[in-house]
């Protein structure tokens, strides 16, 4: 059986959520959206999540907070983070705990895509 690809996309931005769902779903993705770290790790969705596609930067709950709560609860999906304030030392830590990618905004659709499917492939290889 075949799991379903569910793409999670974390940003407390409306508009990146709006704008990283319809990309993903003209890709042929499944793509559910949360507002906070605490939506996704409250949703039903996270068991089949098979990439966190998430902003680094959040109230409350940082991205890279979200991937090491995942991490130690033995979730193995690729992270992929985005930031409109690139910071080194979350760039290193975030590599470093197995980020797929770490891209700044603003990000060219093509970057994402190659990211999720890089990120997919690797993933499914585990």
């Amino acid at each position: 059986m075949h799991m379903p690809r569910v793409i999670s996309v974390v940003d407390d931005d409306a508009s990146i959520r709006v704008a990283i769902d319809s990309l993903l779903r003209s890709r042929g993705y499944t793509v559910c959206t949360f507002a906070s770290a605490a939506e996704l790790l409250q949703s039903p969705q996270l068991n089949d999540t098979s990439c966190v596609i998430t902003d680094v930067r959040m109230p409350d709950m940082s991205g890279v907070e979200l991937q090491a709560v995942l991490r130690s609860q033995a979730h193995s999906a690729p992270f992929i983070f985005i930031t409109a304030f690139p910071d080194n030392s979350a760039r290193v830590r975030a590599l470093r705990d197995g980020a797929a990618c770490f891209l700044s905004k603003p990000f060219d659709a093509a970057t994402l895509i190659k990211c999720v499917d890089a990120a997919i492939a690797a993933h499914d290889a585990t």
